[in-house]
């Protein structure tokens, strides 16, 4: 198999299709008045995205250019998120193979203001399904719940049903399941295989419910998108990196609402301050904020010296099981 980056060709050979092409995606997020926000181009369909080319010093410094490019925000610290390189998830008329290399980047609000090349959408537009801040989403009860025990009792063998079924429960808290709020990417693959989302219309089935079921995105950037939703999901709970997303200074509670934000669900507010107290994550700036409609609240700084100490490894937060 032939493997190039863009921008490459054998001179020999004759002009035809890449096979392979390697393109590289950012999971950028920021909390945006409580919101969880990803960046977007294209109308809010797509990552900030780019294939990987020569002139590109590495895939971190490609990324960086393509994000920058697109839409005029520079990035700070990013991690790779995962590879996709499945032979069907890119659906485009032609013989060729991408394998989308991505990332997941954080940034702090006053940075996230709005540009002209890029847009900032709250993730539950696209995940409508995964906020429970304020109880059971209407359209997981009303539609998502239904539809997916319909389609595990369309299967003809009864171990097909039996194994749908408890797939669904366990992805969605159906029956004697909890809701798992990691579980994210499961629960939009499990969607697309039941051809509930518009993206699964590429394989020529089609759900009417489909628009309510969140934003369509191009190719399979709501699944990367669901992928590092999962995973910032995860390490909230191990390490301290929902300070990435807050300001230099802030109350306790929009640190609580920050990350209720991004969990989908409410914290326990008595154990959530008894733990940020006693793992010793912030520190008092000694002065206070005005802006909270009731009395001053305290303001506080993450203190960074929390990452060169090994108790510091996990937060814990305690998220609401309610």
């Amino acid at each position: 198999m032939d493997v190039r980056a863009k921008g490459t060709r054998n001179a020999s050979a004759p002009a035809k299709a890449k096979e392979v092409e390697a393109e590289l995606i950012a999971v950028v997020v920021a909390v945006n008045d409580g919101e969880p926000a990803a960046l977007t181009i294209g109308q809010a369909r797509s990552l900030p995205s780019g294939p990987f080319a020569l002139e590109h010093r590495s895939l971190q410094s490609g990324l960086r250019a393509w994000v920058e490019e697109q839409t005029g925000h520079p990035l700070g610290y990013i991690e790779q998120l995962y590879t996709f390189a499945d032979r069907d998830r890119i659906d485009d008329g032609h013989q060729q193979r991408v394998i989308s290399i991505s990332y997941l980047a954080s940034t702090q609000k006053e940075r996230a203001a709005g540009s002209s090349g890029r847009g900032w959408r709250s993730w539950y537009e696209y995940f409508p399904w995964e906020d429970h801040r304020a109880g059971t989403p209407k359209v997981l009860a009303d539609i998502v719940k239904p539809r997916l025990l319909a389609w595990a009792a369309d299967a003809e063998e009864a171990s097909t049903r039996r194994e749908r079924q408890r797939r669904a429960a366990i992805a969605f808290g159906f029956e004697n399941y909890s809701w798992n709020e990691e579980l994210a990417l499961q629960r939009y693959e499990l969607l697309y295989e039941a051809g509930l989302v518009a993206e699964a219309t590429r394989d020529g089935r089609s759900s009417a419910f489909a628009a309510i079921l969140g934003i369509a995105m191009i190719a399979d950037h709501r699944r990367i998108l669901a992928t590092g939703i999962a995973r910032l999901r995860s390490k909230i709970k191990y390490r301290p990196v929902v300070f990435e997303l807050m300001p230099p200074v802030f109350t306790l509670l929009q640190l609580q609402r920050a990350v209720e934000a991004l969990a989908g669900r409410l914290i326990n507010k008595p154990n959530f301050r008894r733990l940020i107290e006693q793992q010793e994550l912030v520190e008092e700036t000694g002065e206070t904020s005005v802006d909270t409609g009731g009395r001053p609240a305290k303001l506080y700084r993450f203190r960074h010296a929390v990452l060169d100490e090994t108790a510091a490894a996990g937060t814990k937060l305690p998220l609401a099981r309610g």
